[in-house]
């Protein structure tokens, strides 16, 4: 199984993504990580990857293309994965069709996690995490059982990501729309495209993509 979740920051999609990995052994693949690890691991596409980073430019759609084909080729995906961050354009869309076309694979559904800016701003500016084990809290709506220690842990001390306020998240949610407004009528038209509320609870939401996933 391949889906992709397209949902702006915040939306959760890290949370849900983790919940299928856990239940249906669903492998979830970041573009950053998978470029840094076929670098690192000197494969064919990582060198190209490598030199034109080494000269300061963006790697290619055909380059990232062919690092996401080469993951797919490793064992722990076999039961399928969720892609993440990738595609962002209608032309790494079609990349990607097409390099899947030639392995034999389908994408089986690209589910978008529908969001209320607003509320989005206030759900991202109000994070923080355990500085000890990383365990995520929230000003409103995760807070810890005991104030200012952490549930998990019993650390004390809390961060806040730097660009976790609102004029800079404003700006991602704004980037984000631009870019992926053209992938919507994309996957519209493919007949792949879902949709869930990523407004509601978190396991209203688990439930939601459940459903999804049975009706494929």
């Amino acid at each position: 199984m391949i889906l992709i979740l397209l949902g702006p920051p915040g939306a959760g999609k890290g949370t849900q993504a983790q919940r299928l990995q856990d239940k249906h052994g669903l492998v979830q693949l970041s573009t950053g990580d998978m470029l840094r690890a076929a670098v690192a691991a000197g494969s064919e596409t990582g060198l190209k990857a490598k030199a034109v980073m080494d000269r300061g430019e963006l790697v290619s759609d055909e380059i990232m293309t062919g690092i996401i084909s080469e993951r797919l080729n490793d064992p722990d995906c076999k039961n399928g994965v969720i892609l993440d961050g990738f595609p962002r354009t209608e032309a790494q869309a079609e990349a990607l069709d097409k390099m899947l076309a030639e392995k034999g694979l389908v994408l089986n559904a690209v589910i978008e996690m529908k969001t209320d800016d607003d509320i989005l701003v206030e759900r991202i500016t109000g994070r923080y995490t355990c500085a000890k084990c990383g365990a995520g809290y929230h000003d409103k709506f995760l807070k810890p059982a005991v104030e200012g220690v952490c549930d998990k842990c019993g650390g004390t001390e809390f961060n806040r990501r730097s660009d976790d306020n609102a004029e800079t998240v404003t700006s991602r949610l704004k980037a984000y729309h631009e870019q992926t407004a053209p992938l919507l009528p994309y996957y519209r038209g493919r007949g792949v495209l879902k949709q869930v509320d990523g407004m509601a609870g978190i396991d209203e939401v688990t439930d939601q993509m459940e459903a999804v996933l049975q009706a494929i």
